[in-house]
Parts: C-alpha cells; sequence; structure tokens
C-alpha cells in the first residue's frame, strides 16, 4: 500500500432484530432530554411511541418533531433545531429513513457550531466543535445514513442538493433494527434498495476506495444483489429483511470512507429540481452511468462478477462487465424502475435545466471520482440518455 487511508464509523453500531430495546439504555448515556425527529408513517406505525416508551423507562425527557414529509431541506433542519433549543435537549434520535437522519445529523451540528445548514457545503464552514450526540434508526434498508459522515439536504432557495460531508456529521449511535423495515412498503423497499446497491457499487469503483472499503463494498453488493427481489416480492421474509439491512449498513460505511461517483453527482439534481426520491434517481441512471464507465473500470466491474457468481471464472473479464450491467438493468426491470419519462419528468422542462443540472453534478464532487471522470458535456448527454432510458436493452445477458 502506498497511501494512508482511514476509516471512520459510530462509536456504537447495535445490528439484529430487536436491537431497538438498546435504546432507551444508550440514550441515558448521552443524556436526560431527547429530540426524536421523525415523520407522520413513523408516528402512524407506532415505532414513535416506542421510542417514547423506552426512553420513559429510562426517565428521559422527550419532545418531538414530526415535520419531514420529503427529502430533507433546509426548513426542516430549522424548523427542528428550534424545538431542540426550546426543549433543551441534549440528546437527538433520528427515526426513519434516509431524510429524518440527515436532518438529525444537521441539526446536531448547528446546535453546537452555529451558521446555516448552506454554509457548510463545499467545506466553506467546518464544525469544529463536537455535535449533540444523535442516535441513527433506520427503518429502511438503503440509505446507510446511519454510518457515514455525510448529510444531503436541499437548499430551497436555489434548488441545489447540499452534499456535505465532515467527520461531524457521524451518528455517535447507529441501531439497525431489520424488523423496523417490515413496514416498508415495496416501492420503498426496492428504491431504498437500489440506493444501499449504488453506494455498495460506486464505493468499489471509486478513485478513493482502499481494501477496507472493497471489502464492505463487495459483501453489500452480494447480500443486496442475493435478496433484493425477494424482500421486494415477499416483505415480510424477516431473514432476507435482515440481510438487506447488514447490506446497507456495509454499503454505508463503505461509500462514507472512499465516496460515492457520477450517479450520485448526477442524481442529487434529479431530485433537488424535479422531486425524485433519492434511491429512484439513483435507479433511474446507474445503468447508463455504468456503461459510459465502463471502459476505465472494466477489471472491477469483473472483480463485481466474480464475488458473486464464482462459475464466471471462465469467461473473460470484458464479457463479465457486460454481464454486470445487464443484470443490474434486469434488477430495475424486475422493479419496476421507472425512467424519468415514465416517471412524468417532461423533455421540455429537462432541456431547459439540464445545464444547471451538469453545473450541480460537478460542483458536488462526486463526479471526480469516478473511473471515468465526465465533462460537463458528457454529464448534458447523460441525461438525456436516461431521460427515456430502456432498461430491456440487452436483458437477455444476463448472470443468472
Amino acid at each position: 500500500m502506498n497511501s494512508i487511508s482511514s476509516v471512520y464509523m459510530p462509536k456504537a453500531i447495535f445490528y439484529g432484530n430487536d436491537s431497538f430495546k438498546k435504546l432507551g439504555g444508550e440514550t441515558r448515556k448521552l443524556g436526560t432530554s431527547a429530540l426524536i425527529i421523525s415523520d407522520k408513517v413513523m408516528e402512524d406505525l407506532g415505532y414513535v411511541d416506542k421510542c417514547k416508551m423506552l426512553l420513559h423507562e429510562e426517565e428521559i425527557h422527550c419532545s418531538t418533531y414530526l415535520g419531514i414529509d420529503s427529502e430533507p431541506t433546509d426548513r426542516f433542519v430549522n424548523e427542528a433545531l428550534e424545538l431542540l433549543k426550546q426543549n433543551n435537549c441534549d440528546v437527538i434520535i433520528a427515526l426513519g429513513g434516509g431524510s429524518c437522519i440527515d436532518t438529525g445529523k444537521a441539526v446536531a451540528v448547528i446546535a453546537t457550531n452555529g451558521g446555516d445548514i448552506s454554509e457548510y457545503m463545499g467545506n466553506k464552514k467546518m464544525a469544529d466543535k463536537k455535535a449533540i450526540p444523535l442516535i441513527a434508526f433506520p427503518t429502511t434498508a438503503g440509505t446507510g445514513s446511519e454510518a457515514t459522515d455525510v448529510t444531503v439536504i436541499t437548499n430551497t432557495r436555489n434548488d441545489v442538493k447540499m452534499m456535505i460531508k465532515q467527520p461531524t456529521f457521524l451518528p455517535e449511535v447507529a441501531i439497525v433494527d431489520p424488523k423496523l423495515t417490515l413496514s416498508s412498503p415495496k416501492h420503498i423497499t426496492s428504491a431504498t434498495g437500489i440506493d444501499a446497491l449504488t453506494h455498495a457499487i460506486e464505493a468499489y469503483l471509486s478513485r478513493r476506495s482502499h481494501p477496507f472499503t472493497d471489502t464492505l463494498a463487495l459483501s453489500a453488493i452480494k447480500l443486496i444483489y442475493d435478496n433484493i427481489e425477494e424482500v421486494y416480492k415477499n416483505g415480510h421474509n424477516i431473514e432476507a429483511r435482515g440481510k438487506m439491512s447488514l447490506g446497507a449498513l456495509q454499503a454505508g460505511i463503505a461509500f462514507s470512507n472512499s465516496s460515492v461517483c457520477l450517479v450520485h453527482g448526477m442524481s442529487r439534481p434529479i431530485g433537488a429540481i424535479f422531486h425524485v426520491p433519492h434511491g429512484v434517481s439513483n435507479a433511474m441512471l446507474l445503468p447508463a452511468i455504468l456503461e459510459f464507465s465502463k471502459p476505465a473500470c472494466m477489471d472491477r466491474l469483473a472483480s463485481i462478477g466474480l464475488f458473486i457468481k464464482p462459475e464466471l471464472s471462465g469467461y473473460s473479464n470484458e464479457e463479465i462487465a457486460n454481464m454486470v450491467v445487464q443484470e443490474i438493468k434486469k434488477l430495475c426491470l424486475n422493479l419496476n424502475i421507472p425512467n424519468m419519462k415514465e416517471w412524468g419528468i417532461e423533455k421540455q422542462k429537462l432541456e431547459k435545466v439540464v445545464g444547471k443540472m451538469a453545473k450541480d453534478a460537478l460542483a458536488s464532487g462526486s463526479p471526480s471520482n469516478n473511473p471515468r471522470i465526465p465533462t460537463e458535456e458528457e454529464i448534458i448527454e447523460l441525461y438525456q440518455l436516461c431521460f427515456d432510458y430502456d432498461m430491456s436493452k440487452g436483458k437477455n445477458e444476463s448472470i443468472r
């Protein structure tokens, strides 16, 4: 090894069925007054009340912010921050999908470091002071946000999804209970599952990958590849749900330490402007971007194929790489992932904003980690290609 690599993750990670019950004791170690950041869905499912009960058993006062109803925005951050201050909370519990956890991260950092979340974009402002302790509780097997030092918040003033990465945004504790994902509906299961798969693939292909992240990324790819269609078809399969949760967690640690690439760079503007859920926008882009990147990462793609299917060892690296890309298309088809046109995005509207989208994608920094680094013009062409991209092309070249 010619360089020094680093690995950051939460101080404590609890994984497994019923690990939810660790909440009260872990919160007690960190403070006496908690702010639960969640959404109405989690309240309706009874998860918020379960949190309150576990906290009550430890005599911990709690307040709730349930205003999150979309991808996380600066408005949610400011509202939750005000509630935290009003109630003098010294611990944050983020319960839900990536939107809730990313909001919790932003609130935890700003509460002690001040400023507006937009000031942290591009590391213009650094969070030098320790954040309020954050316990992250994912209820989907997707974002991996419970184990990353990344938060993605939409700036509602300019429609830019801000990807902010600093060590201070890392949760203190992650509690990953696969049972909490049983309530996830099919469309959320598919979107978040493809999101996790994208994390793992990009972590492995990233120019900043290293042996530690490679190990986690490959394990995550196989766990997700082997189980995503099963949990989509049979959401009550707790064993498959558990493997998806573990895969999402591993993918989160991997990409947090090696970074994501072009898919995420291009995905964020789609979410910010057209309000497409993050996992879906990733899936809209992943096959075409793998095709674009393939000449620069043929061997790495082949390694992925051989890891999930060792029996492919008789094929050339180029053949295996091609089959991996086709398999991603097949997964997207089987999970009913739409392209931009099928989602309802108008071609005329896309053409008006595609230049801004390309600039915003490049400004995020993620495309520079890609095996093949695109120009602004190439990103525009990729957006146009993905508008009505046909996932069925080449579907017979499957590795199954």
